[in-house]
């Protein structure tokens, strides 16, 4: 099934040697199929086409005195919606040394002429003419197939007809999708892999660039955790590729530990959002900050936020690749207000101020944590989270949950996490998955029967979707979204009770908190998440803080809403177009902060670190460490 027609050739099937330099492949030339000798480059145009966005049953019969070509539609009601054509000028002669098959590319080592669309259950058969059987006499005898509707968690098809002639997957093409007998009635390809025997191939596809090592260097012992850079200089110019040293094994620890979210950084890597050209470009050329916007360096890939160029969702993301994003001094939109950073860059405003107050701390990834579960937190006091925590695994919120239910201190220091569920590989570490399933605020949507994850098997979409609302893991969850640009906080009547008197130690009582900042002028906007107790926030977390004053273009997210304006639960005390900061205690001592805001680190360096956002923080966390 093509999904895609362009002006550039894409290979269907190669049947070549090991570079590509012999054989012959099936190309797909905008409508038409074409036949390519390779090593010769002689074109045939075979008088056939396949439908855009259909199904059909393509064969290439090779014999003595020619090629035969047939295509016909796979629900196509008569014999006569058959296509044919026979080709003379190539015979079964032009697969001399074709040792290999090459399935929706050419492949020299790597693939070219990269076909963009589905292939389901491939095979080869030959014609016996020693067997009865069939209207010329013959029979075919099939000598290898391939069943597309196995375990998709795999990177490897097995020949059903002898073992040693697999095929692998070459840059993780898509599976768990639907093919042509899909009936509506299973949405679970464990369950019926036989109506998901396809698999969806792109020309951007990309799992691991496969680059030779030029360069290594071991970590001294003594180095203490944090985030680093190594910088690369080949004279030309200069380049920062961030890495995280974290605690080994034997290392103490400290009593607080940063929590890099890099699932959502690898979610986001290399977005394209077309903001670049104009009023960014000319910022960042001013403020000599990282140059390399995806916009205009294609080559590596794109995010779960893009499409691949037939428009269907990218849903597998790599680390194996440069990362743009995840760059120093990379920005990502024109703020008139501040820097525009989101992401890495922006988690440093956590690390910058933790640094500059003198808060020793370590560093662990997503990785980390789902590799090892509660297990990786329960050495510290606190754990902080990022400014955007949004893509887990459901081993990284049951570990940060039990982490605070055992008595941990979580301080959520961002907005909209906890959102979307991903599924991993522990065979395939590099990579994430993501299935935009039912609602939330989705850039495309998975098509209906592909919720289920090729990596893990399991469920995705929204965590509130699986039972798990981000209340339950940190007390707040999204509730709505604007442009990038931030207001303030005011103090709730219930934030005067004395024993929450230390928390604004410092803070004038009428005072606004965040009116200011590097990320949108405000410690509260963008994305923003409220309290609920019908969803998860823990009886013993108090809203101490809510914002007001947000702009036009902030509206309620889909998934909290039944209708327009109705929402879906019951009506929160602090609600409406407001972020609210939630504190508390267990009776196990656990306690939780919950800024609610992706835009609050933004505002801590302020006023040289001397502000009422800088305040609040430290005392929440000094509090937690002192007791």
């Amino acid at each position: 099934m093509p999904t895609w027609q362009n002006d550039t050739d894409q290979t269907l099937l190669a049947l070549q040697n090991a570079d590509g330099t012999a054989g012959v492949a099936v190309v797909i030339r905008e409508t038409k199929l074409v036949l390519r000798r390779l090593g010769q480059e002689l074109w045939q145009d075979i008088d056939v086409g396949l439908a855009m966005g259909r199904w059909s049953t393509l064969g290439v019969a090779f014999d003595k005195d020619g090629v035969s070509v047939s295509v016909s539609p796979v629900h196509g009601e008569t014999d006569g919606d058959i296509e044919s054509a026979r080709l003379i000028d190539v015979t079964r002669a032009a697969l001399t040394g074709a040792d290999h098959i090459c399935i929706a590319a050419l492949w020299r080592g790597h693939p070219e002429q990269t076909f963009n669309g589905s292939v389901e259950n491939p095979s080869i058969s030959v014609l016996r003419e020693d067997l009865r059987g069939g209207r010329d006499g013959a029979a075919w005898e099939v000598l290898a197939s391939w069943n597309f509707g196995g375990d998709a968690r795999q990177i490897f098809v097995a020949d059903e007809q002898a073992a040693g002639r697999g095929l692998s997957l070459i840059n993780m093409p898509t599976r768990a999708i639907r093919s042509s007998s899909w009936s509506g009635r299973n949405m679970d390809w464990k369950q019926a892999p036989q109506e998901y025997a396809a698999i969806a191939f792109h020309s951007d596809d990309l799992s691991d660039c496969g680059w030779e090592t030029t360069i290594r260097a071991k970590v001294p012992e003594h180095m203490s955790s944090g985030v680093y850079g190594l910088e690369i200089d080949n004279g030309i110019a200069k380049d920062t590729i961030p890495f995280y040293v974290t605690p080994g094994a034997g290392a103490e620890r400290r009593r607080i530990v940063f929590l890099a979210p890099t699932f959502t950084y690898m979610a986001y890597a290399n977005f394209a959002r077309g903001n670049f050209a104009g009023a960014l470009s000319e910022r960042v050329a001013a403020w000599n900050a990282y140059p390399h916007n995806p916009d205009e360096v294609r080559a590596y890939g794109y995010s779960t936020y893009s499409r691949h160029p037939d428009g269907a969702g990218i849903t597998l993301s790599s680390r194996l690749r440069p990362i743009l994003t995840m760059r120093p001094q990379y920005l990502i939109y024109f703020d008139p207000k501040g820097s525009g950073m989101r992401h890495f860059p922006a988690d440093s405003h956590l690390t910058d101020w933790l640094e500059e107050k003198g808060f020793a701390f370590d560093v662990i990834t997503d990785e980390d944590l789902d590799r090892d579960g509660v297990a990786a937190l329960s050495p510290y006091d606190v754990v902080l989270t990022g400014t955007h925590p949004e893509y887990h695994t459901r081993r990284t919120i049951e570990a940060l949950i039990a982490y605070r239910e055992s008595g941990g201190n979580l301080m959520y220091l961002g907005g909209n996490g906890f959102y979307w569920k991903i599924g991993r590989n522990d065979d395939l570490p590099h990579l994430i998955e993501v299935r935009r399933a039912e609602g939330g605020m989705r850039v495309w949507a998975s098509e209906p029967g592909e919720y289920y994850h090729q990596l893990d098997g399991e469920y995705g979409g929204l965590w509130r979707r699986n039972g798990i609302p981000p209340q339950m893991v940190a007390g707040v969850g999204f509730t709505a979204e604007g442009a990038f640009e931030g207001s303030y906080y005011l103090r709730t009547s219930a934030s005067y009770r004395d024993d929450l008197a230390f928390l604004f130690e410092g803070i004038s009582p009428e005072e606004r908190i965040g009116d200011f900042g590097l990320s949108g002028g405000g410690a509260a906007g963008f994305e923003i998440d409220q309290a609920a107790a019908d969803l998860g926030t823990p009886d013993f977390a108090t809203v101490v803080a809510a914002s007001e004053g947000h702009g036009p273009s902030f509206h309620t997210t889909f998934e909290e809403l039944l209708l327009p304006g109705v929402f879906d639960g019951q009506p929160r005390e602090y609600g409406g177009m407001s972020a609210n900061i939630v504190y508390g205690r267990s009776e196990k001592g656990g306690g939780l902060l919950a800024v609610g805001s992706i835009t609050f680190c933004g505002s801590l360096s302020h006023d040289n670190y001397s502000n009422n956002v800088s305040r609040l923080l430290e005392n929440c966390l000094r509090s937690f460490l002192d007791e």
